[in-house]
């Protein structure tokens, strides 16, 4: 039997409700609302959005399914349109500050399970005393001034969504080098989309700062939060932001 998308089916017949869903949620698949390879919303929101029963989001989905346009798994249901891939690299690099040091200055980033700062772990919304995923990132320069230094937290969220995460649990003694470079790649390869709140404070004087990023998922659920600290007198803070061009 060959395969049929909502705007195969002949014009003539009755449309029932779910097939309408189905052409509307298509629509908004090809103007990009939702990125290629990225979750869609639960059953729940698209019928808030739709203003329709979830019965019916289900039954349009299953129509989208069975077209190739939309893959389900544990991770829940994802658009399959060609585009731009979920996986092409993206200017927002982890830890925040990394990688903008000046020519010459090591780099150098371990992980530990251990219990975070306590406004970490309020800021993740975990219990006190509860032990997460604990990344730390250090720069410094090639005559041994710390230049910068970030402390990364990260949610129970993202350690069981992002399996790339989740695996360094078991090997996170707090000593072994590890860089999570492509941490910001696996949350969004897992369907996860991600907001970002930068927010930039001094220090005790002048000559230091402190950046503390905070993300968040589409569902407001919190991801991580890093806080850097930055030698604003040897070093110097670059943000670079890509805005893609309206299609």
């Amino acid at each position: 039997m060959a395969r049929t998308t909502p705007h195969d089916r002949p014009a003539s017949e009755a449309q029932p409700l779910y097939w309408r869903i189905a052409t509307r949620l298509l629509g908004e698949l090809h103007e990009g609302t939702i990125p290629p390879g990225e979750r869609l919303p639960s059953e729940r929101e698209l019928a808030r959005h739709f203003e329709v029963s979830r019965e019916t989001v289900r039954q349009a989905l299953e129509v989208l399914r069975h077209s190739g346009l939309v893959a389900t798994d544990r991770r829940g249901s994802h658009a399959t349109l060609p585009g731009r891939p979920v996986e092409s690299p993206v200017s927002l690099a982890f830890p925040v500050g990394a990688g903008t040091t000046d020519h010459g200055a090591s780099d150098r980033a371990t992980v530990a399970w251990e219990e975070p700062p306590p406004e970490h772990a309020a800021a993740l919304g975990l219990a006190p005393h509860r032990p997460t995923l604990v990344h730390r990132y250090e720069s410094a320069a090639p005559d041994g001034r710390a230049l910068r230094s970030a402390v990364t937290s990260f949610s129970a969220v993202a350690l069981t969504e992002v399996e790339e995460l989740g695996r360094y649990r078991d090997r996170a003694d707090g000593s072994a080098a590890a860089q999570l470079r492509r941490a910001y790649d696996w949350m969004r390869k897992a369907g996860l989309a991600l907001h970002h709140r930068d927010s930039i404070t001094q220090v005790a004087d002048a000559a230091t700062v402190r950046v503390t990023r905070r993300v968040h998922d589409q569902y407001a659920r919190p991801l991580e939060i890093t806080d850097l600290v930055v030698d604003a007198q040897q070093d110097t803070l670059v943000y670079e932001f890509t805005v893609p061009a309206a299609r």
